[in-house]
């Protein structure tokens, strides 16, 4: 299973009766974190439910590190740790009896089971609140908690729906460092599920954007944050117009807001060659950033736009 993608779609349609949820997906991802977004109502639960086996495609099929969703449900169950977005508790049960019960109907022995579960339970935070019971947890404990039954087992992917749901901003701060944690330590990928665009982008390398159970887009965020380093805005200390006739003279696509230039620089050209530019030309940069598009605006457009794009 060397250098399988994560996950590979591959026609994959699903019905519910006349209603077709998903149509026709295609892609395969190899990100450490990908990223699934898209509107209520897009099919991301249901792509995720059809992943890990509990929906059957109706057409096509996808595969998970190589493996069919259709031929390999189960041995897909045993790679996968997934942290639901909504709770099913018992709330007169402890935490570490509940992640210890779910670390068992993942198919460890009990003793490794419980001994993993106290493991899980202090990486997540809540080591001292293990023996609690889980009706007694605050909203962020169960997310946490959550996410404990879901690592217990030591997943090869690790599905996260709405991770960060309900949580306040230091409880949605805890959870996304924990997430990068996890992402940075590179033994498990995570497939993230989110409507707030910003978990996303801060957690994934890699986006999926549903729009009426299609892929409207699929970004690579990695490749879009080294492709918009060549996207610069800069402003002059006057001389403004003639900056950018020169610049333009070296190749660059330029922009002129007043004092403010928009230019993107073409291949073979850097930074350092504005700036000696200018300088032969006594013409001061008073300010230099790198401008890329935010995945707020990748979602709008994938929302305003046709289905089937990629940037």
């Amino acid at each position: 299973m060397v250098d399988q993608p994560v996950i590979e779609l591959c026609n994959l349609s699903v019905r519910f009766g006349r209603l077709e949820v998903l149509k026709k997906l295609e892609g395969s991802f190899s990100g450490q974190s990908i990223g699934l977004l898209g509107p209520n109502g897009a099919g991301k639960t249901t792509l995720i439910r059809t992943l890990m086996g509990f929906h059957s495609p109706s057409e096509g099929t996808g595969r998970i590190f190589g493996r069919d969703i259709r031929q390999n449900s189960k041995e897909i169950r045993q790679w996968i740790g997934y942290m639901p977005e909504n709770d099913s508790f018992v709330a007169s049960m402890t935490g570490i009896r509940f992640v210890r019960l779910l670390g068992e109907l993942s198919g460890l022995p009990s003793e490794e089971a419980m001994e993993r579960a106290h493991e899980a339970m202090f990486y997540v935070g809540l080591g001292e609140a293990r023996y609690r019971a889980l009706g007694t947890y605050s909203t962020g404990m169960k997310q946490l908690v959550k996410l404990a039954q879901a690592l217990v087992h030591g997943p090869r992917l690790l599905i996260l729906d709405e991770p960060t749901n309900g949580l306040d901003p230091p409880a949605r701060r805890r959870m996304l460092k924990l997430v990068e944690e996890i992402r940075k330590s590179g033994r498990v990928n995570i497939l993230l599920s989110s409507h707030l665009l910003r978990d996303v982008e801060v957690s994934c390398e890699e986006v999926i954007i549903l729009k009426e159970g299609e892929i409207a887009v699929y970004c690579d965020l990695e490749e879009e944050r080294r492709a918009n380093r060549k996207f610069i805005e800069l402003e002059t200390q006057g001389q403004a117009e003639v900056f950018v006739s020169i610049i333009q003279g070296m190749g660059c696509e330029c922009a002129l807001y007043g004092e403010r230039i928009k230019t993107v620089l073409p291949p073979g050209t850097e930074i350092r060659d504005l700036f000696k530019a200018a300088a032969e030309r006594d013409i001061q940069i008073r300010r230099l950033d790198y401008k890329r598009d935010s995945l707020q605006d990748i979602f709008l457009r994938a929302m305003e736009g046709e289905p089937g794009g990629r940037l």
